[in-house]
């Protein structure tokens, strides 16, 4: 295994979920499927649209509010750049973000790429057990923060702990955990230590 080719969410209204999708421009690297159980609260992870300029993160989401999306955080600036976070109306948590703080472009709604954070109980364990499975470590930040190298137009896995994750998002860190969510690759189907279930594609 070397990377995430995509992910697919579980919802209770799939059909309103993939318009939804479609309009952030993310039907491919993002399906949708029929819930198979309920879950409730934070469901242990996030998703992150890396963008290049400020005005990108608003017109996204802007645009995901347009589709149903409801706000966690609004927009702001910070020391690491700017952004802001949303929740779906299937449940997900999705973060839009840039690293500048000054726009250098016209406005668009082009992002640069997905992150995948997943809120584990334990960054060090949950980093060997990636390593072990073919994943090479792009950015590592003791047991805080661990990022994993990804080919182009795939997406990035990041492993974050699960209360800090959840701080992040603007949501408490209680709920069912990693529920509603499978993660696509091209080599095995198995599930991690915090419970995430990776299934082979093709």
């Amino acid at each position: 295994m070397t990377s995430i080719e995509s992910v697919t969410l579980e919802g209770a209204d799939p059909t309103s979920a993939e318009a939804f999708y479609t309009a952030l421009g993310l039907r491919g690297q993002v399906d949708v499927r029929a819930a198979e159980e309920p879950t409730s609260g934070f469901r242990g992870f996030t998703l992150s649209l890396l963008v290049s300029q400020p005005s990108t993160v608003d017109g996204l989401l802007g645009t995901a509010l347009d589709a149903g999306a409801t706000t966690l955080k609004p927009a702001k600036k910070s020391f690491w750049g700017y952004g802001g976070v949303v929740q779906a109306a299937d449940g997900s948590i999705w973060k839009v973000a840039t690293s500048a703080k000054k726009d250098t472009g016209p406005a668009s709604l082009q992002f640069d790429g997905i992150a995948l954070l997943l809120g584990v109980a334990d960054v060090k364990a949950s980093k060997r057990f990636y390593v072990d499975r073919g994943l090479t470590v792009a950015k590592s930040f003791g047991s805080k923060y661990v990022e994993f190298n990804a080919p182009p137009n795939h997406v990035k896995l990041a492993l974050y702990g699960r209360h800090a994750l959840a701080k992040d998002a603007g949501v408490s860190p209680d709920g069912d955990g990693s529920h509603r969510i499978v993660i696509g690759n091209d080599a095995d189907t198995f599930t991690d230590p915090d419970g995430f279930a990776w299934e082979q594609t093709g």
